[in-house]
């Protein structure tokens, strides 16, 4: 795979996840573990992303 690739790829997961988020956080009774988990996920993307970006 490609770096172009693979970054489309974490993009992508980084967008979904937030879409995630939104949506569970549209609920009134929002699971806050699961909130945790998917930020935490959220975050490792971004910071993966940002390692790739750099020279």
């Amino acid at each position: 795979m490609s770096l172009e690739a693979h970054v489309a790829t974490l993009s992508a997961r980084h967008e979904n996840l937030e879409r995630m988020i939104d949506a569970e956080l549209k609920h009134a009774w929002w699971d806050e573990t699961r909130m945790r988990q998917l930020k935490l996920q959220k975050l490792k993307l971004k910071e993966e992303l940002e390692r790739l970006a750099r020279p």
